[in-house]
């Protein structure tokens, strides 16, 4: 081989590490349907118990989240009602979603950055809700005022740091 293709296939490589994304695993453990919705990328989908969704998230994806919507029923054009975390009765979230609703919420660093993610409940709380980083700490949300949780807007210590484009859990009803 030349050594101008080694040297594009290295400068190759080396871009596609750069560019890489982060990979969300949502499960739902409830036992209902639960919709869960993520923006702005990856926008909504049903999730019946035991089922998991996977999303990978680009890097350099700054104030994405991630909540559970209930009690939801959406028309073949992707139409409908969410009792709780409704998003403009849009299967596919591109807002976020009414409250109450327990939220997860992220930054994709990149660029040998740190990502940072934390649960919110200061806008209610509707689902119990474990999220995790591949390389964090596991934060745990299972009732309205759980520790774990933004629970005021002025609260500034619940933000944690990952390793970049890092693997993420969200699990509903842990």
């Amino acid at each position: 081989m030349a050594a101008s293709s080694v040297l594009f296939l290295l400068l190759a490589a080396c871009f596609a590490a750069g560019t890489s994304a982060a990979t969300f695993t949502i499960k739902n453990n409830c036992p209902y349907t639960v919709w869960p919705a993520a923006t702005p990328v990856g926008g909504g989908r049903q999730l019946n118990s035991g089922q998991t969704w996977t999303l990978n998230v680009p890097s350099g994806t700054s104030g994405g989240r991630i909540w559970g919507r209930t009690g939801c029923s959406f028309n073949g054009a992707g139409r409908g009602h969410c009792a709780s975390g409704d998003c403009g009765g849009a299967l596919s979230c591109t807002l976020s979603g009414q409250p109450p609703l327990t939220l997860a919420e992220f930054t994709i660093g990149g660029g040998g950055k740190q990502d940072f993610y934390d649960i919110s409940v200061i806008d209610g709380y509707n689902l119990p809700m474990d999220f995790s980083c591949s390389n964090g700490r596991n934060l745990q949300c299972r009732q309205p005022r759980c520790p774990d949780a933004y629970l005021f807007p002025s609260d500034n210590t619940k933000n944690h740091p990952c390793r970049a484009n890092s693997n993420y859990r969200v699990t509903f009803c842990p």
